[in-house]
């Protein structure tokens, strides 16, 4: 682990103790933040560019070949903005919102594996870890919408508040029919776990127990598709956008944020976007594992491997990305009423009865 060898490097440089660990801690956790920001960026310039040819036009074009540096103009455009604190807003609130907004979806990076060297933490409980952390957005969504004293920023609160805890549910009840099977919630162990074998990704970690492993692939299947589907709605992204329905809310929970503290929101959403995609490539499509093997070890260049690694890693969780995009440009808006009967009448039943009977099968 990259921890381990920046401890062993700051004892050669005769640094030792407490102020070694917080130093490798410190350095361990700036990679995140290296990897979230370009990639924020480009996926801007992504969706734009998506969006565009779904809609037999361009796109950005001017600022850049083919548009390019669009997202860097947009940048600089936003930090120079005046900071707007509306009068009657709670200020302290409504500063700190933005903040939390990007901690929370900045520390579910923590147990997420970009390579088998580095994990910002390799606990065991990683994915519930994740799950839990994440609840610190639902918690500056609220605190944004009712900080504006702007009534279509609380409705988007309120909104988006039901929706992220309602998600959640078929959430852990498919992460409880993954510990069934593999019983383990690190997501670094479910990665090392799966091989090279797309076959071994679909029956989590290559688990093989004669007739099951073929019985477990259709409902490991439908948990797959539960998760994605719940993550595109607790990230807030078309169909489930309704907490910032332009047509209804302006732009709900953000309607008053202007230049940074928007942006914030914004690299929040974004970051969200890439860690629910991450989880799913992790879960159910062997995470960093490449699925031909690894030039690395081909040629016996050992430290080729994790940057193979990282690629694969970006490559799947990019395509799943793209997915959400596809589907933002292509699916319309669901009503408050049918997002939550999607939640509540077919997506936790069929869940359920999914993890009783994965279970089922696992007893005998």
């Amino acid at each position: 682990m990259i921890y381990d060898s920046l401890i062993e490097l700051l004892k050669w440089l005769s640094i030792t103790g407490p102020a070694a660990s917080a130093i490798a801690a410190f350095i361990n956790s700036i990679f995140p933040v290296v990897f979230i920001i370009p990639f924020a960026l480009f996926a801007v310039y992504l969706e734009r560019k998506v969006s565009a040819h779904m809609q037999d036009r361009l796109g950005p074009m001017r600022v850049g070949w083919h548009g390019w540096l669009q997202s860097f103009a947009d940048i600089l455009k936003l930090i120079q903005k005046e900071d707007v604190v509306p009068a009657q807003a709670d200020r302290w609130l409504f500063n700190i919102a933005p903040v939390l907004a990007f901690v929370g979806s900045y520390a579910a990076f923590a147990a997420i594996p970009f390579t088998s060297t580095y994990v910002g933490s390799g606990i065991d409980l990683g994915i519930i870890f994740i799950v839990a952390i994440s609840s610190l957005v639902v918690a500056s969504l609220l605190m944004a919408g009712w900080a504006s004293n702007n009534k279509y920023s609380l409705l988007g609160a309120m909104r988006s508040a039901a929706q992220i805890i309602s998600y959640e549910i078929p959430t852990v009840v498919v992460i409880l029919t993954l510990l069934c099977v593999t019983g383990t919630l690190s997501l670094y162990q479910l990665s090392e776990n799966q091989t090279g074998n797309i076959f071994n990704w679909m029956i989590f970690g290559g688990y093989s127990g004669g007739w099951q492993k073929f019985a477990l692939i259709p409902f490991m299947l439908v948990g797959m598709v539960i998760l994605f589907i719940s993550t595109l709605a607790e990230v807030n992204r078309t169909p489930f956008d309704i907490p910032e329905a332009e047509s209804e809310l302006v732009a709900g929970y953000h309607t008053e944020y202007t230049g940074m503290k928007f942006a914030m929101f914004f690299l929040a959403e974004y970051a969200n976007m890439f860690a629910v995609s991450a989880i799913v490539s992790a879960l159910f499509f062997g995470g960093y594992q490449s699925p031909f093997g690894y030039v690395g070890k081909l040629l016996g260049i050992s430290w080729l491997v994790p940057f193979e690694q990282l690629f694969w890693f970006t490559m799947k969780g990019m395509f799943f990305v793209f997915v959400q995009m596809w589907l933002r440009w292509t699916l319309p808006r669901l009503r408050v009423d049918q997002l939550m009967n999607m939640c509540w009448k077919y997506l936790i039943p069929i869940s359920i009865a999914n993890f009783l009977i994965v279970a089922f099968l696992m007893a005998l």
